[in-house]
């Protein structure tokens, strides 16, 4: 059996081509399936729209949340409920194209066991591709794991990769640095991903950096490594400069003044005081949260 999770917000305008499309995709592997969208609190019409399609085809099962809890957690939602053997994830978007699920899945009928989808080309503004490059490759080089470059939630792994991914009580959930933590056979599949054709992208710039900020905090030590450097070479900086002083004094007779270099000083110092705290308060924060052990999800309605 395969399992796709589709998580939804506010998408009404998309539900019917993304019906036809994951379901006729779908098919053409297994008639053994099931698609599970999860709708993340959306407030138009698109839960009525989910529950109508449901009706016509069962294996088209839906759970709505709550609220509104995020992208990576309504994922999370679908994936606890997921009963196939093999598993998918997928945007509701359609901007990844579930036609690809098939190479997906030829893939690990083979030797692997994940397969995740690399964006070899975007059809978006300058700005945003020139960002997610730039995210990608900052990750990648301060993770502590093997994230691989421009992969994205879209995905299909085996049960026994999803098992061990639940097993994660992560409260800052980061799905495809996961995905890359938990190990086995991993492999990519090159795709030009499609540009929006209806609807908004619902990941404002506040989101994006906050999904940037679980990726860089939860799977990398550098921001911490790298006050202790900045550190040392405030340390090495100081000396030299102290150096200077004793042979101007020794040598010349007289000490640098400068009211204006002093405030200069102590305000780049402060700056720095205040960069240090801000990121010691990041780690603090969500470790803070991990103790809570809150509930990353909560289903209101299920269609199954």
């Amino acid at each position: 059996m395969i399992s796709i999770v589709v998580p939804i917000y506010n998408e009404e305008s998309l539900i019917e081509e993304l019906f036809e499309r994951t379901i006729t995709a779908i098919s053409k592997i297994t008639d053994s399936f099931e698609i599970i969208c999860v709708d993340d609190g959306s407030n138009d019409n698109t839960l009525n729209k989910l529950v109508s399609f449901h009706k016509q085809e069962n294996r088209f099962k839906v759970l709505s949340l709550s609220r509104n809890f995020g992208h990576q957690r309504a994922i999370l939602a679908g994936l606890s409920y997921a009963k196939g053997e093999y598993i998918g994830i997928m945007d509701g978007d359609l901007q990844d194209p579930p036609e690809l699920f098939g190479k997906f899945y030829s893939k690990l009928e083979n030797e692997f066991q994940v397969v995740y989808g690399i964006r070899k080309k975007r059809k978006e503004s300058i700005i945003k591709k020139f960002a997610y490059w730039m995210f990608y490759r900052i990750l990648k080089s301060w993770s502590e794991i093997d994230i691989h470059l421009d992969s994205g939630d879209f995905s299909m792994f085996t049960r026994e990769v999803l098992n061990e991914m639940l097993s994660m009580p992560e409260q800052s959930v980061f799905l495809r640095g996961m995905r890359s933590w938990v190990g086995f056979r991993q492999t990519g599949v090159e795709y030009e991903r499609n540009r929006r054709e209806k609807g908004k992208t619902k990941y404002s710039i506040r989101k994006l950096l906050q999904l940037a900020a679980n990726g860089i905090f939860s799977f990398s030590y550098v921001p911490i490594k790298f006050l202790g450097h900045l550190g040392i070479t405030i340390i090495l900086f100081s000396i030299i400069y102290a150096i200077y002083i004793i042979v101007k004094k020794l040598f010349y007779g007289n000490m640098p003044q400068g009211f204006t270099t002093l405030i200069l000083v102590i305000i780049f110092f402060s700056g720095i005081q205040l960069v240090s705290i801000r990121i010691l308060g990041e780690y603090i924060v969500r470790t803070y949260k991990e103790t809570k052990k809150r509930q990353l999800f909560i289903i209101k309605d299920k269609f199954l």
